[in-house]
């Protein structure tokens, strides 16, 4: 959680007192193997939402691979998903061929690839950015993205072959930022747009969730107790079970008339409503 938002919280606290407990009233659609045949990789898959989607598409009759930069985590999560993994650094692209080539053959064809990588250092505003949050952002969330899905699109052109990617975005791409972390969601909707608009017919599409404030290690909220938070919307953290519903129809073939389209899963709260 940023230093705002405790402060925020702080006040709160003492104008009001503790919040009443809240929780979330999640509901799914039944497990139907709509992935069946879907070979699919999972960047920063080891925890948090990538977690929560790979677990989601392995019930949904997927083929997994989880990658991340710590094998120890990715180790674990992949015996409980009953999925695999390779180590990747999505912010060293000098690796990424090799890695999608070890990808394919463990998979035997890889033909999903989800951009769920990311990295925010929650500057409390552009004084405290430097060089190095600067470049770490830009590295791990817009260029690690960009030249994996250049590689797996190259993959698959090579051998005549159409996929699917899903990039996972966020409500700060759908407004203006001071800060890096918003800069590079805001590029990554316009990379979704333009590469969905330039390979639609060659058989791919390109689509992205973009959650609010959700539960996961990044964020500093957690999933259980009480979940009570007042900067979403709906005065609660999205669970990431909840996107990861989002992005299964995005990956299964229900939405084949999707292209290039962000779904921002916060309830509405960045719409640019005139009486805001």
């Amino acid at each position: 959680m940023s230093i705002k938002n405790r402060i925020k919280r702080g006040i709160s606290f003492l104008l009001h007192g503790e919040p009443k407990p809240t929780y979330a009233k999640i509901s799914y659609l039944s497990p139907n193997h709509v992935l069946e045949g879907k070979k699919i990789i999972v960047t920063g898959g080891g925890r948090g939402l990538g977690y929560a989607m790979a677990e989601r598409f392995v019930k949904e009759g997927a083929s997994v691979l989880i990658s991340g930069r710590k094998e120890e985590t990715l180790k674990e999560s992949a015996k409980k998903l009953g999925c695999k993994y390779l180590v990747l650094d999505v912010s060293k692209t000098d690796g990424f061929e090799e890695f999608m080539a070890e990808a394919d053959k463990i998979l035997g064809g890889v033909n999903c690839l989800v951009n769920n990588a990311g990295v925010s250092l929650h500057e409390s505003d552009y004084t405290r950015v430097t060089p190095e949050s600067f470049d770490k952002q830009i590295a791990t969330n817009l260029k690690g993205g960009f030249f994996l899905t250049q590689k797996f699109i190259m993959l698959l052109k090579s051998r005549d072959e159409k996929g699917t990617i899903l990039f996972t975005s966020s409500e700060t791409g759908d407004t203006v930022d001071e800060r890096p972390y918003g800069w590079t969601k805001a590029a990554i909707n316009s990379m979704v747009q333009g590469l969905a608009y330039k390979l639609a017919k060659e058989g791919f599409r390109i689509n992205a969730v973009a959650p609010g404030i959700t539960a996961s290690e990044m964020t500093g909220l957690k999933a259980d107790g009480n979940i009570h938070y007042t900067g979403n919307i709906i005065d609660r953290v999205y669970m990431p079970e909840e996107v990861a519903e989002t992005a299964t129809f995005l990956l299964s073939d229900a939405s084949g008339c999707l292209n290039g389209q962000i779904l921002v899963c916060n309830n509405g709260k960045t719409i640019n409503a005139r009486w805001k």
